[in-house]
């Protein structure tokens, strides 16, 4: 990865603490009856989907638990194009998912992206470096600097990324087949829009 960006690897940075430090959410009844169907269905199954059919069946169910959804302003955008030239080089992407607002299908500032590929990493593509290279035009769209969240979704594990400046902090990764670590993935995108409305938005 160009750009100098530069990863914060001996300790997790205060934006990443803060993002982390959850408590197991409270679900209502519906959304109990949706974790628990969503959830034995990865369990049973995740090994063998495709990538659309992990999208589908199991992480648009994991952003509605997680409250990623559209909201006044705020849109969610699937397999969006988005590119911005920076210091001089076209960066272009699709992003997976990505919370930004906008209008219809036009996108204005970008908050949040995911890339998820499965099962593996992608011989034709590295995630992790499509979600900093994501974070990068973000950064050229906003107006002021903004710290950046994400997550890079591998089959059943999900890491956490947040980006401030040149800085960039990724988490350790959860299990999306184990419960715990499922209640805390939502737990932490709740946290993560808890963050966005509060402090994030103009």
């Amino acid at each position: 990865m160009q750009f100098g960006l530069d990863r914060i690897t001996e300790y997790q940075t205060p934006l990443m603490q803060e993002w982390l430090d959850v408590e197991m959410p409270i679900l209502t009844t519906f959304e109990q009856t949706l974790f628990d169907i969503t959830y034995d269905k990865g369990v049973q199954k995740i090994a063998g989907w495709s990538e659309e059919d992990l999208k589908m069946k199991f992480i648009t169910h994991i952003l509605d638990l997680g409250h990623l959804n559209d909201e006044g302003r705020l849109i969610g955008f699937f397999d969006k194009l988005i590119w911005a030239t920076v210091e001089g080089i076209k960066l272009i992407v699709k992003s997976d998912f990505m919370m930004a607002t906008g209008v219809l299908e036009t996108y204005q500032k970008p908050f949040f992206h995911f890339q998820e590929y499965k099962p593996n990493k992608n011989p034709t593509g590295d995630s992790m470096a499509q979600l900093l290279e994501s974070f990068l035009i973000g950064q050229t769209k906003n107006e002021k600097p903004i710290p950046l969240y994400g997550v890079e979704i591998i089959g059943k594990h999900w890491t956490f990324v947040v980006m401030e400046g040149k800085q960039y902090c990724i988490s350790k990764s959860f299990s999306a087949i184990e419960k715990d670590d499922l209640l805390k993935i939502i737990a932490i995108l709740r946290k993560f829009k808890h963050i966005l409305m509060t402090r994030l938005l103009d």
